[in-house]
């Protein structure tokens, strides 16, 4: 009996000294702290390929540091670099059955510097039927990687444009895939295409807390910390796209997660926190991450997106993107019954922000990775303006939310919970 007395006074003390350790590590000071200086007017908008976005990546390094992270595998700092290919037209010409065409009608995505082909140069030619959605065929031929050359019918003008969307910056060396807007099957083509190509360089940054009994089984905890940058001006005269809620909201419960569990130090699997760069350009930061773990090993993540403001529910509440997409979900409510926190499904589901996130690069590989977000979708009205500003938050609700977090992750960061795969994308 008195081992039992002993053993529930213990359990009691720790529960209590846990309450006041998050109490103490996660509050508002320090969300606003971290959320000021990364939604800062002198950050300028965190924009890709700035040097903004450069300052803004060696405030959460050294934030990084400050928890006592360790570097990824395979890196000598907090930084995951990469480059960026980006090809600039030059010249096009082309021609179907010995006829020439307007180079206006020739749209080609490629990373190579020079095309010079014709019938006999081995790509493969579709012709593009009446009623197919044109860029989801785009999408798949350019994700195909195999010389194509693509006919598109005149029922497709007004839409054809918008396939210059698909040249825009990419990291990987992509087959070039030649569009032509035409209503002929050609017997015979030739095209001559040149490009002038840039090359740049971009970086997550990543910090890691090695798990105690686990190491190999990975956690990670996400957001993206890029922006908008400075466009044209408001009526106010503001400029700068500060992207407080998006997504300096995410940004700050990463570090604020990493720095709380680097002081627990009970994880047993490993614990990855990631801020990612190039998510507003489509992604390209957690693209690239993907590629560098194994996908198997990722038991779970927990990608951050817009928590600054209200949910449609109110305070203490949130949702998960992807819900049925595995139980993930559940786990998190199963975790946090009995407190005053809520996660809900995503009640936006028409939006499909399930593959609209940096969730999405690990989650088509089977991942278990769900986005948690507050952001009214359909009436946010400071997303993507100068109005997303800091003093449009609500610093005591991130807080709660950001506790909510570490509660509800608590069994599968200890490896007592692992979620089901979510099914991979063909």
């Amino acid at each position: 009996m008195k081992q039992i007395l002993l053993a529930g006074a213990f359990l009691v003390a720790t529960q209590i000294s846990f309450a006041q350790n998050i109490d103490k590590l996660i509050n508002p000071t320090e969300v606003e702290r971290i959320e000021r200086t990364l939604a800062s007017d002198d950050m300028q908008g965190r924009k890709p390929f700035t040097p903004s976005i450069d300052k803004a990546a060696d405030f959460i390094a050294a934030e990084f540091k400050k928890s006592g992270l360790k570097y990824f595998t395979g890196l000598n700092s907090y930084r995951q670099p990469f480059s960026m290919k980006k090809a600039t037209q030059v010249s096009a010409s082309g021609s179907l059955d010995n006829v020439a065409l307007n180079p206006d009608n020739i749209i080609t995505v490629t990373t190579d510097s020079l095309i010079d082909i014709t019938e006999k140069s081995g790509y493969i030619k579709l012709v593009l039927d009446t009623g197919l959605n044109l860029m989801q065929v785009a999408n798949q031929a350019i994700e195909k990687n195999q010389p194509a050359v693509i006919f598109v019918g005149s029922s497709y003008a007004k839409v054809f444009p918008r396939l210059k969307r698909f040249k825009g910056q990419t990291f990987d060396s992509k087959s070039p895939v030649i569009f032509v807007l035409t209503d002929n099957n050609p017997a015979t083509f030739s095209f001559t295409i040149k490009h002038t190509i840039s090359i740049s360089s971009l970086a997550n940054v990543i910090g890691v807390l090695p798990g105690r009994t686990k190491p190999e089984e990975t956690v990670i905890f996400s957001a993206h910390y890029d922006h908008l940058g400075i466009g044209k001006a408001n009526a106010a005269g503001d400029s700068i796209y500060n992207g407080a809620n998006d997504d300096a909201a995410g940004t700050t419960a990463v570090i604020m997660l990493a720095n709380y569990f680097s002081k627990l130090k009970n994880n047993e699997r490993t614990l990855i926190f990631v801020a990612f760069t190039a998510e507003e350009l489509g992604g390209f930061g957690s693209q690239y991450f993907s590629g560098q773990i194994d996908a198997d090993k990722a038991v779970a993540m927990f990608n951050i997106e817009m928590i600054g403001t209200e949910s449609e529910w109110g305070k203490n509440s949130a949702y998960i993107t992807g819900f049925d997409k595995s139980d993930f979900g559940k786990i998190l409510q199963n975790n946090l019954a009995g407190s005053n926190f809520k996660f809900e499904p995503d009640p936006y589901t028409k939006q499909q922000l399930f593959y609209r996130s940096d969730n999405a690069s690990l989650a088509v590989l089977g991942v278990p990775a769900h986005t948690i977000s507050t952001s009214k979708m359909d009436t946010e009205k400071f997303y993507h303006t100068q109005e997303d500003e800091v003093e449009t938050l609500d610093m005591n609700n991130m807080a709660e939310i950001i506790k909510a977090i570490i509660i509800s992750s608590k069994g599968i960061i200890s490896g007592k919970e692992t979620p089901s795969r979510v099914e991979k994308m063909k």
